[in-house]
């Protein structure tokens, strides 16, 4: 597995990481656990070590897994969680106090089984709390052996700013993919001016760019595609449209169209974290790190699937109020 360095100076992680929200939350049923154990585990025998989750997935559930998952195994992982999101088994809030950042780091050590964790993101902002208080009293989790690193994940280039001059971040998590490519407005070049690296989300675009996914693939109420304008009637027709575009390529180049979807995102100098619950999934995705791609052919992917011919936005009405601030 290729490496890569996050942040100005910070750790060496792969290049690829394991978003590991599906296997608790927002994508149907849950899987068996021993099948989520048995990807993660398969994930670190690939090198894979930059595991991701957070305080919200599944109401801490996720973060109970993987400490199953890894807990022989804690020497391998580069662990990476977040704290912002509140359900507490009722309806979604945001709450990026510092109090909250404090009891909630606390808490994801006690669940993961773990006495640090390697990367401490805020997942959503509320713009009510000063983002220097906040980052603020991440870097107190720092400073006492909690955290080793800081992320924020979502929030405009502003706060970025704001926030890295109270402590170094090491990383800006935000949804980036060939159908999401609005941070090449102002949020990748701000990461590279500050030599923060760009951890992305939904690479895959929420599986569209698998090729696997149809006119006819049902989504049930417990799925977040079902609620997703990119996944309504004609504007999933419209979007698959591009997506056969990349599939042509793909076949052309003999890979997998994910596979041309990750590749084309490291070489934009990003970390993707593909999600999935399954072992043939995440080798596909893997393999994606061994391709490498001249300037002409980043281009021509890139004008492939043109950004003005995106069909929806890609996130829901209910999640899109907490982006961007």
């Amino acid at each position: 597995m290729r490496k890569v360095t996050l942040g100005e100076s910070g750790p060496t992680v792969s290049a690829i990481g394991l978003g590991c929200m599906g296997m608790s939350a927002l994508y149907g049923p849950r899987p068996e656990e021993a099948q989520s154990i048995r990807t993660i585990h398969r994930a670190l025998d690939l090198d894979i070590d930059v595991i991701d989750t957070s305080a919200s997935y599944g109401d801490g559930h996720n973060e109970q897994l993987i400490a199953k998952a890894i807990h022989d195994r804690r020497d391998r992982v580069f662990l990476c969680t977040k704290f912002g999101i509140r359900r507490d088994n009722g309806p979604m809030r945001i709450d990026s106090s510092p109090d909250w950042a404090r009891k909630s780091c606390d808490k994801s050590l006690q669940r993961l089984g773990v006495d640090h964790i390697d990367l401490f993101y805020l997942h959503r902002r509320n713009p009510d709390v000063p983002t220097e208080d906040t980052i603020a009293a991440m870097a107190e989790l720092v400073a006492a052996g909690k955290v080793r690193h800081l992320g924020l994940s979502e929030v405009n280039a502003q706060t970025l700013r704001q926030a890295h001059a109270v402590h170094p971040l090491a990383a800006l998590q935000t949804e980036y993919s060939l159908l999401s490519r609005d941070v090449e407005d102002e949020i990748l070049p701000t990461c590279r001016e500050l030599d923060i690296t760009l951890v992305a989300y939904s690479p895959i675009s929420r599986a569209l760019l698998t090729g696997e996914i149809t006119t006819d693939t049902a989504f049930g109420d417990d799925d977040l595609r079902s609620g997703n304008p990119r996944f309504s009637g004609g504007n999933r027709a419209a979007n698959l449209a591009l997506v056969d575009r990349l599939r042509a390529l793909a076949g052309e180049m003999g890979v997998t169209p994910a596979q041309l979807a990750l590749a084309w995102l490291l070489e934009r100098g990003t970390v993707p974290i593909p999600g999935t619950t399954k072992v043939r999934h995440l080798e596909d995705n893997a393999a994606a790190a061994t391709l490498t791609l001249t300037s002409e052919q980043i281009q021509h992917i890139a004008d492939l699937m043109p950004t003005n011919a995106v069909r929806g936005e890609r996130l829901s009405d209910a999640a899109a109020r907490w982006v961007g601030k």
